[in-house]
Parts: C-alpha cells; sequence; structure tokens
C-alpha cells in the first residue's frame, strides 16, 4: 500500500515538474468546449474525464508492452520523441489561435464509434498519450520489464504505473466533475466566448510547446 501512496504522490509531482504532462489540461478543455456544441456529449460532459484518462493511460500501457515485445529500450526512443511531441503540440496550438479548434472536429465527427460522447472521450484519451510518455514511459516500460515471466509481478509494477498515471491524471477527471453543477451557465458562456477560449488554449499549448524544447529537446542535443 505504501508504494501505491508513493506512486500516486510521485504523479502528482509530475504534474508540477514535467513539461509533457500540461498539455492534457488546455486539451482537455479545449475538447469540452468542443463538445459544448454537441447536446448529447454535452450530458455526458461530467463522467469524460474519467474516460479520457483511462485512454491515456491505455495508450501508455500499449506503447509500454510493444517496447518490451521489441527488446527496445524508452531511452533509445526518448531523442525522436520528444521533438515530435513537442511539435506536434504547437501545431496544435498554432492551429487553436488561428480560431481553428482541431479537438472540436473530433466531438462532432459523425461515426459510430465517436457519436457516443464516452467512447469519443476515450478515443481523446488515446489520442493524447503520446505527449504524456516522456513523464511516465520509463515507469510502464519498468513494469514490463520486472514483470517478465511472473504474472504477479507484472500486474504489481502494472499497478504501481496504474497509480502514478492517476497521480497525474486526477485533474482530468476532477475538471468536468466540478464544472457539473454549472454545466447550463458554462455552456452558454463557451458558446459565447468559444472563439476567445479556444484561442487562449492554443496559447498555452504553444507556449508549453516552446517551454518544453527549450528545457528538453536543446540540451539534449547540446
Amino acid at each position: 500500500m505504501n508504494e501505491l501512496l508513493q506512486a500516486f504522490l510521485l504523479g502528482n509531482a509530475a504534474i508540477l515538474t514535467n513539461v509533457c504532462v500540461l498539455p492534457l489540461y488546455p486539451g482537455l478543455i479545449a475538447y469540452l468546449a468542443g463538445t459544448a456544441q454537441n447536446e448529447r456529449a454535452r450530458k455526458a460532459s461530467k463522467w469524460l474525464g474519467i474516460f479520457v484518462l483511462a485512454g491515456v493511460l491505455t495508450l501508455m500501457i500499449i506503447v509500454g508492452g510493444i517496447l518490451y515485445a521489441l527488446e527496445q529500450s524508452f531511452g533509445s526512443i526518448l531523442p525522436f520523441l520528444l521533438p515530435a511531441i513537442y511539435i506536434i503540440v504547437i501545431a496544435m496550438g498554432a492551429l487553436m489561435i488561428t480560431g481553428r479548434n482541431p479537438f472540436n472536429r473530433l466531438a462532432t465527427v459523425q461515426t459510430p464509434i465517436l457519436q457516443n460522447p464516452y467512447l469519443g472521450a476515450y478515443v481523446y484519451g488515446l489520442l493524447l498519450g503520446p505527449m504524456t510518455l516522456p513523464c511516465a514511459g520509463p515507469i510502464v516500460v519498468s513494469a514490463f520489464l520486472l514483470g517478465a515471466g511472473s504474472f504477479s509481478s507484472l500486474a504489481d509494477g502494472l499497478l504501481y504505473f496504474l497509480f502514478f498515471g492517476i497521480g497525474f491524471g486526477w485533474p482530468l477527471v476532477v475538471i468536468p466533475l466540478l464544472a457539473a453543477p454549472f454545466q447550463r451557465q458554462l455552456t452558454r458562456w463557451t458558446t459565447q466566448h468559444y472563439t476567445t477560449l479556444t484561442r487562449a488554449s492554443g496559447a498555452l499549448l504553444v507556449g508549453i510547446g516552446l517551454f518544453g524544447i527549450t528545457t528538453e529537446v536543446l540540451p539534449n542535443l547540446a
């Protein structure tokens, strides 16, 4: 139990100390702003954060399993992963600054799967997952390495990772729940200020991406 509590606290610390976690939050706000235009998704909005977080953690477990199967260390892909992630973050932010919200398209895509707001939020979490890999990637890969040949050890390692993920991802769950009592006012506000909110979220994403490149990518190149 102490180890799981430690994992949860380390996840909380990652919110303040790792740039790669930060895009999750303006990304979630932009996504919720997009769902405000969709009545079915709007009614389910207070639970969407749970499914977004589930998608993020699922993607990281899948990547960890693939790297383990390929016998690749996480450090071997990090020099390529970091620049790609921050360039994507900056590109999405730049789109949003111009008033185009790429997350809105996901919320309104007319496909059988994405018409379900919960599945749409889960897919959105899968798409956000790669951004968090620099923070949580080593932990999920080590879970597979330490658990090799033992189902019990693997289960313990993945449980440790899940508590770490809940530690850095709990705001994704709490934000929609806190907003739920004010849903009518927030829906009206986001509709009236949709462009401003989109551009502000985009500017935040661009700032996070540039900060990540400055603090994590350029020092490695040097």
